[in-house]
């Protein structure tokens, strides 16, 4: 794509065609610079299908926020509008309207509230709230949920795949499996989500992290057609990087030739004062060739190189690695818990893709419009009671037993202070028969989750690295119920409103049936 077509299609019109025309409509009855609220939640937690997800971990909100400063409506933005014909021929969109909107068509009137990156985060409570004029926070639905839906997805398929590791040194290998640049984002959210480092140099250097990799299996190819051995491709390597090398032991035989071949070349690193890194298995059954690297690593002296495994991998297939590392490695000798402890994973296409659920359910719905000051809950009334969102200007908390596990997330009315209530009432969002009692002396703390982010397009919040955001995710992880982070049929966290917020739910569902009729 040319660049100046790259930031015609990233720019303000990433986004699409139905919120153009509603802004239109919107900006012919008056509407336009109406106050409204947006809440952007997901409805339902990734199913991959043998297993499902107890959590979520949230990310993509800074770089939601570094496009929103960029984007707004320029000459060539409107231009092409302006070309845009219905079916009569007639202009789809309206000079004035397009003049509005280079005038005012930016991000500068958008307030925003979120839940930080890296947090855990669960169905039905608000990610992110966007406040603003009617128009602009339309327009902005598409590119947030492009923006913040697929780096959510990822980051939670990372924990996962770290947290089945038992958090043991992880890759993400991604980049040649990704959707186009969305490999990127990918990345970002991997690193976010559990992956230490990541083999897509540019991300890695945006990001602030070192890449990782070692070789292809076509350096050994290219090394025996012109006559020579994988042992001659493997000492090629090792003198280009003495202090660096990680040898891949599968492009002829693992246990004949490509272990034994690695084992010679780490021998003589070492007679050059070279500590060599580890090798790759990449083909396979992967749980028995690690045991036997192991062991053939161990007799030869070095117990401390790490064994990489990649190819294929998600959270289930390193389950099943270490579940058969477990019970098979002590027949041959091999401490299983020394084993599990040096092995690091390279993770590509099914942590880039997601795979078994391509795409988070996150929805952007309006739930409050401001009249005269005050604030208007908003309710659109579904066949399915799970998908009425829960309206108004809203808190969300986090609330937290005696164990300092947490145990719900309540969503309030923006004038409720659940931790000063002698005892919470947790009423499930759509079964009136689900309530929940708990007394003071059963809460440890109650937490706000959400903080303020953009006030009037002004970042008033600092946007933390990485490093902090993965020690929020890993904070939170730990005080889930073991059930809840369980990989398979997890138990149900508890997401829940506040008994003056369902009150006011059940009043609005009723109001809407009863115009209806």
């Amino acid at each position: 794509m040319k660049e100046t077509d790259r930031r015609t299609a990233e720019g303000i019109l990433f986004t699409d065609q139905y919120q153009l025309t509603m802004a239109q409509l919107y900006f012919r009855v008056g509407m336009h610079e109406k106050q409204v609220q947006f809440d952007h939640f997901f409805r339902r937690y990734p199913d991959y299908g043998a297993h499902q997800a107890g959590y979520c971990v949230n990310a993509g909100l800074e770089w939601l926020l570094d496009w929103m400063q960029g984007a707004r409506f320029r000459n060539e933005d409107a231009e092409y509008l302006r070309g845009q014909t219905g079916r009569a021929g007639t202009p789809v969109f309206g000079d004035d309207f397009l003049a509005w909107l280079q005038r005012t068509g930016n991000y500068e009137s958008i307030t925003m509230r979120a839940i930080p990156e890296g947090r855990v985060v669960h169905p039905n409570v608000p990610l992110t709230v966007v406040q603003g004029p009617l128009v602009m926070a339309q327009l902005l639905e598409t590119s947030l949920l492009s923006h913040l839906n697929y780096q959510t997805l990822v980051a939670t398929k990372a924990t996962r795949i770290h947290e089945s590791g038992r958090r043991r040194l992880m890759l993400e290998f991604g980049l040649r499996r990704g959707h186009d640049k969305g490999a990127n984002a990918g990345a970002r959210a991997a690193l976010i989500g559990g992956a230490d480092f990541s083999s897509n140099v540019g991300a890695s250097h945006v990001l602030g992290f070192a890449p990782q990799g070692t070789h292809a299996h076509s350096m050994v190819q290219l090394f025996m057609s012109l006559g020579m051995s994988e042992l001659d491709a493997f000492r090629a390597y090792a003198d280009v990087y003495p202090d660096d090398c990680t040898l891949l032991v599968d492009t002829i035989d693992t246990l004949e030739s490509g272990i034994p071949n690695a084992i010679r070349v780490f021998e003589e690193l070492q007679r050059k004062g070279h500590t060599p890194v580890g090798i790759r298995l990449d083909s396979g059954d992967l749980a028995y060739l690690s045991i036997q690297a192991a062991k053939m690593l161990n007799d030869a002296g070095f117990p401390e190189t790490t064994i990489v495994l990649s190819n294929e991998l998600d959270e289930m297939v390193i389950l099943q690695i270490i579940t058969q590392i477990t019970h098979e490695a002590p027949r041959y000798g091999v401490e299983p818990d020394q084993l599990i402890d040096r092995l690091a994973y390279g993770v590509g296409t099914r942590l880039i893709t997601s795979w078994g659920e391509p795409a988070l359910g996150g929805v952007y719905k309006l739930v409050a419009v401001r009249e005269q000051g005050s604030w208007i809950p908003a309710i659109k009334v579904s066949e399915s009671s799970a998908k009425t969102p829960n309206p108004g200007h809203k808190l969300a908390w986090r609330v937290y037993d005696q164990r300092d596990k947490a145990t719900a997330d309540l969503l309030s009315l923006d004038d409720e202070s659940p931790g000063e209530m002698e005892q919470l009432v947790l009423q499930h969002p759509s079964d009136h028969t689900k309530v929940r009692t708990l007394r003071r002396e059963e809460i440890s703390r109650v937490e706000p989750l959400q903080v303020n982010v953009l006030d009037e397009g002004k970042l008033v919040c600092d946007l933390p690295p990485i490093d902090e955001m993965r020690r929020l995710r890993l904070a939170d992880v730990r005080r889930l119920d073991p059930g809840v982070r369980r990989l398979m049929n997890p138990h149900v966290y508890h997401v829940s409103l506040t008994q003056r917020l369902w009150d006011l739910k059940q009043e609005l569902i009723r109001s809407a049936l009863q115009k209806s009729q």
